[in-house]
Order: structure tokens, then sequence, then C-alpha cells
């Protein structure tokens, strides 16, 4: 076994195709000598001239017959392995897991997962909550991708790949039928209202709460959601007011009756990127995959 070498594969399969040294020496580009002394190798580790003479050309013996299935198939299993960058989607049967927040999969993952069936169809997706921000899912391979809004804390790590999908700022979100949606929306009625706060770590205050605190003002916060999705469900059967990515409120308008509205004070935009190991850099799957999420993203909510 030593004395083999998976060249040995591409000679006998070029030489079973070609039917002679000459054309299978131009087909592997060598010169003809060297294709000689491939085929003394390939005879001795299989026991068998595998070619005689036969007029001006050789022919395959009934032992390199028997291979030549074999062979064909082992070829092309190489030509797989080592041939990245591309890939046949329709063939591929894997399941890609996304790490996002609420308001990112409400948007876009039905969308996602429609392109996915249509190009991919073996291919299944799974939407993992952000529950933390470590990097550890993705260097491990058990999250494919992140998306997200990403801070200043954030365990990203140098390691990662990062990409900017679409910057959006925050409005306000309160029901279509709600007062405010009648009237101007100043500071003054703004903090007059019950706030519902958009949380995964259950926190009750924010960048907008920052931004009032520098004016001196404050809102009153009377509920704290894990996400900008159920806020604005939340809003929209009450009173309160809600505050979510411009994207993700347009299109929770298509679902629920929303009345969208510009905040009355500066807050900074959200930022959502995605983000992958370097494990996965190279995968023509991933790639796809990475190319549909920016491409859905460019085309809105």
């Amino acid at each position: 076994m030593r004395d083999l070498d998976f060249n040995m594969v591409l000679d006998l399969e070029a030489l079973l195709r070609e039917g002679s040294v000459v054309g299978a020496a131009r087909r592997l580009h060598l010169s003809a000598p060297a294709m000689s002394r491939r085929l003394a190798n390939l005879r001795h580790a299989v026991g068998d001239p595998l070619f005689v003479p036969a007029g001006r050309g050789l022919v395959p013996t009934q032992r390199a017959l028997e291979l030549r299935d074999k062979v064909d198939a082992l070829a092309q299993e190489m030509r797989k392995v080592f041939m990245t960058g591309q890939v046949d989607l329709s063939t591929v049967e894997r399941t890609m897991v996304l790490r996002t927040n609420d308001g990112f999969a409400g948007a876009w993952a039905a969308r996602l997962a429609q392109r996915v069936a249509q190009e991919a169809p073996g291919i299944s997706l799974r939407f993992s909550p952000r529950t933390d921000k470590h990097v550890a899912g993705l260097r491990d391979g058990l999250i494919d991708l992140e998306v997200g809004a990403l801070h200043a804390g954030d365990d990203t790590s140098d390691e990662l790949h990062t990409q900017l999908l679409f910057r959006t700022p925050f409005v306000g979100v309160v029901r279509a039928d709600h007062p405010l949606a009648r009237k101007k929306i100043s500071l003054a009625n703004f903090t007059a209202w019950p706030h519902i706060s958009a949380s995964r770590h259950g926190h009750d205050s924010g960048p907008i709460d920052d931004a009032l605190e520098a004016q001196g003002l404050q809102r009153k916060v009377r509920l704290v959601a894990p996400g900008f999705q159920s806020a604005m469900v939340m809003a929209a059967s009450s009173d309160m007011i809600a505050a979510a990515p411009e994207l993700f409120a347009r299109w929770a308008m298509q679902h629920l009756r929303l009345y969208i509205f510009r905040l009355p004070l500066a807050t900074p935009e959200v930022e959502v990127s995605q983000s992958w190991h370097p494990r996965r850099h190279a995968d023509p799957v991933h790639k796809w995959l990475r190319g549909l999420v920016r491409e859905l993203c460019s085309e809105g909510a």
C-alpha cells in the first residue's frame, strides 16, 4: 500500500479513455516517456499488464475492463473532494443554523426559506435565538451564521468574518387607532404614554433612554419584551409605545394594524451584520447562503 498513489487513479482513467500512452499523456499534460513510466507503475501495483499491443495501439486486458467503472467513480469522487468552489446545490443535503433575533427572523426567514427551497431543496434552515454574544458556537461549527446588530463588548472576536447587511433607524410604533396616530409626536406626548422596551436580556433601558436622559427626560417603561417582534405585537393590542428598527417595523405593518412614526429625538442607527467563522469561509454552500442573505436584505423588508 505504501507504493500506491492517488494519481494512479487518474492515470488509469486517462489510459482507459484514450486507449494509448500518447493520448493519455496529452490528456494529463505529460510527456509520453513520463506516461510510460506511470503505466509501468500501474502494472506493478495491479499485478496485470492492463494494456497490451494491438496493431499500432493498445487494448485493455480483462482486468483493466473490470476496473473501468470503479476507476471512473473514484476519479469523480476525488474531483468533488478537491475541486473547491464548485457544487451542485440541487444535490446538497444539509441543515444550516442561523443565530439571530426575532425581528430579523420575522422579516426575512420565510422569504429566505422559500429561496433556499427553490435553489437547494435538500437544505433546511434552523433559526436559533441570540441568547448570548459568544463566538464559541461559530467556532465549534454549531452555528453557521450569526445575524444581528453588533454592540461594543460583543464577543465577535478578531477571528470572525463580518459583513454589514444594512443600516436602519429606530422608529416609534403604536396601534393604528392610537391617539398619537392623529397628532404630531412631540417629546412631551412621547414621554407621557407608557412604553414597551425590547431586550433579550430583560433590560428596561437602551439607546432611547440614553437620548432622553441627555435632555433631562425619562419615559415610563411598563413592559419588557424579549424581542422587537413581540414588542410590536404588544403595541398593536395596547395603548403602549414600542420602538423597533424601521425595516422590522415596515415588515410588521404588513401583518399588524400599526402606525409608525419618527422618534422626536436622535438615536443611533442600527447596523445589522452577518458573521461567520473562517472554518466556513471557503465552503461553497455557506458562501451561497451568505450571498442569499445579503441579496434579500438589500431588497428591504
